[in-house]
């Protein structure tokens, strides 16, 4: 008898113990967890919508100038309640057609049958019979099937009877049942003043109607810098379906978003917080939170020397335009950088276009980073390091400049006959030869007067090795959403390792030609190139608020080989400007190196596809002061030129710009220290 007490109260306290156990578990998520379940209660219990896309953050220059901003627009919205039927609506709509304008010219006759069956269905399943009424009830069509046939009953006479009044009212009623029935819908936007009053008088009389404001995006220095900075898209627009992929799973598909250039790169950082309603169980709406704009973005870009850049570009471009031999001239193309940072100081292209009274000029920036072109000597400063780095050539070397003739090729010679140079001077006059017999030497050739030559594919990767490095044949990594990697050839024949070796075979765009010189202005050191400079919060008083985050120098490699090499690159590079082929190329600027660069190019100029002229084009790169620059500059003029056997006239608007702009910018900022 003990022993069975002794057991019920153990078996007792263990129960005991056990639903202790489970009070305090409960107590815990009572407690602990009230937040969570408090806030999946709200989830699943209420229903919530957002607004339109917020207003999107500024843009402003390094120096704190907005480039880019919102302007208010007025505009008429419309929310629908459960309880509105489609008579409702439509005598609604002639109400608002009789206060604001609108436009019913896209209205056609899809959407008047449409209209029509809206009023008119049972005559009209009357008419199609209980066969096809049938077949809808048991499935076998849809309902879209079902009133496409409805809609064939509809004759033209009967839709002939709606008017232009009537075709408004239809598009009226149209936007007021566009998307989902508890979303905001836009009737009009950018409503008059006297719009704004007639509505305003009116507004007791039309239920579900309010006058809201949304936003449009302001580019304050008109087409300066519009292709950098890009585009957003409409409300209509919303996110291109052909690019959906690009944006987070965060947005809706009717979003505004940036579509090109610097808004599409940031659009993240630049989009605002849409304002919060909740759903009522009328489908009325209430505001839970207001809308916050987004952030605001500082660029490195400078606008006065931006705007500089632009006048004398233009400039240029229309003189070239009136010189001979420019017809395939289009334009022409700058950057300039800061070398310590990467950050872009101003970017500009132009290309002209014929008129009735002679040329206008249209923006042409993008083609910066996809419009690759062949760069001519500007890369021997690469070419030579191929040389050192494989013992081709030694620091000094002196070769004799005469022209070179190897098998199955025509003579391959310089520009002109230089004698006996080194290496410093085989830069500073750009010396052809001097780089064939590295090329020869690289690919294991013995050069004698019609030798027969090899090269293989591993030969060119040892110079193609080489120029990644500097940027040339890899993408810069510029924070702009197109960019291309040029060209880069397939063929392996001798000759084309000799072009190569001078600038005559792979193309590369303008961005990838100044990370090549920012790369040996910065010691060897390769620096990603970008437009941010910062983000901070945005304000409601206009000001700049506070840093969010800001971007710093990003090294993406430097070059591993001895520092003796490139010391004697950037030496001949000072050599070209001092007293070589670029002397007087960057006009007043401190102390200048750089390289000028001639290249022949090849146009389809009646568009069969089948290259059929030949051009000249013209490249430039540059960094100032030498021993310790503040700036880098890459200018190219693509088709300046062309064989002539009438006119051997060659247009120097490279030459022209690079002189002007690298001035200008030392006149801006006569302190580069």
């Amino acid at each position: 008898m003990y022993k069975n007490n002794h057991r019920i109260r153990i078996i007792f306290a263990f129960i005991c113990l056990a639903l202790f156990g489970i009070i305090l578990y409960f107590i815990y998520f009572m407690v602990s967890k009230n937040d969570f379940y408090q806030s999946e209660y709200e989830r699943l219990s209420n229903q919530y919508l957002y607004g339109w896309t917020a207003p999107r953050g500024r843009i402003l220059d390094v120096n704190g100038n907005v480039l880019v901003d919102n302007e208010a627009v007025s505009v008429l919205a419309y929310s629908k309640s459960s309880s509105t039927t489609v008579t409702k609506e439509v005598e609604l709509a002639k109400k608002i057609n009789e206060l604001i304008e609108v436009s019913g010219d896209d209205i056609d006759e899809e959407d008047m049958r449409s209209f029509y069956l809206l009023f008119h269905r049972e005559e009209l399943v009357a008419m199609a019979g209980e066969e096809v009424e049938n077949q809808y009830k048991k499935r076998e069509i849809t309902l879209s099937e079902y009133n496409n046939i409805l809609k064939s009953f509809i004759s033209s006479e009967q839709l002939s009877n709606y008017n232009e009044d009537d075709k408004r009212v239809i598009q009226i009623y149209q936007w007021m049942n566009q998307s989902y029935s508890y979303d905001i819908k836009v009737i009009k936007r950018d409503l008059s003043t006297e719009e704004l009053a007639a509505l305003s008088e009116h507004m007791g009389e039309l239920m579900g109607c309010f006058i809201t404001y949304d936003w449009e995006r302001v580019y304050f220095y008109g087409d300066t810098l519009k292709s950098i900075l890009g585009g957003v898209s409409s409300s209509t627009q919303g996110i291109p379906l052909d690019d959906i992929d690009y944006y987070s799973s965060d947005y809706s598909l009717n979003d505004r978003v940036g579509i090109s250039g610097l808004e599409k790169q940031y659009d993240e950082v630049l989009k605002g917080e849409k304002a919060k309603y909740k759903i009522n169980g009328n489908h009325s709406i209430s505001l839970v939170s207001s809308a916050k704009r987004g952030n605001d973005i500082v660029l490195t870009i400078d606008i006065e020397l931006q705007q500089a850049v632009d006048e004398i570009l233009e400039t240029e471009i229309l003189r070239a335009k009136t010189e001979g031999n420019t017809e395939y001239y289009k334009g022409s193309y700058v950057v300039l950088s800061d070398p310590k940072t990467g950050g872009i100081l101003a970017i500009s292209g132009k290309n002209a276009v014929s008129t009735v009274t002679g040329y206008s000029l249209i923006d042409a920036s993008r083609n910066i980073f996809t419009s690759p072109m062949t760069p001519g000597s500007i890369v021997k400063g690469a070419s030579m390091l191929v040389g050192y780095t494989t013992g081709a050539v030694q620091i000094g070397e002196t070769i004799y400049d005469e022209c070179i003739k190897i098998a199955g090729t025509p003579e391959k010679c310089s520009h002109a006959k230089l004698g006996r140079i080194n290496d410093i001077e085989a830069l500073a006059y750009s010396s052809n030869v001097y780089q064939f017999h590295i090329a020869m030497r690289v690919s294991g050739n013995q050069y004698y007067y019609g030798m027969p030559m090899h090269a293989s594919l591993d030969d060119f990767e040892t110079y193609r090795n080489v120029f990644r490095q500097f940027g040339l044949g890899v993408k810069t990594g510029v924070d702009f959403p197109v960019e291309s990697v040029g060209n880069i050839g397939t063929g392996t024949s001798p000759g084309l390792l000799l072009d190569f070796a001078m600038g005559q075979y792979d193309t590369y765009t303008v961005m990838q030609m100044s990370q090549y010189i920012t790369t040996i202005a910065n010691d060897g050191v390769r620096i990603q190139p970008h437009f941010l400079k910062s983000v901070h919060e945005s304000t409601d008083d206009g000001s700049l608020g506070p840093e969010i985050s800001s971007v710093s120098r990003t090294e993406l490699g430097a070059l591993p080989y001895d520092e003796a090499y490139l010391d004697r690159i950037q030496e001949g590079f000072q050599a070209v400007m001092s007293y070589g082929l670029g002397k007087g190329v960057m006009g007043t600027s401190p102390n200048p190196a750089g390289k000028t660069g001639t290249s022949e190019t090849f146009l389809d100029t009646d568009g069969d596809g089948v290259i059929d002229t030949e051009t000249i084009s013209n490249a430039f790169v540059g960094y100032a002061p030498y021993d310790d620059p503040v700036m880098t500059i890459a200018v190219t003029s693509p088709d300046i030129s062309h064989p002539s056997t009438t006119n051997s006239y060659f247009s120097y608007v490279n030459r022209r710009l690079s002189k002007q702009i690298s001035s200008k910018f030392f006149e801006l900022y006569r302190n580069p220290a």
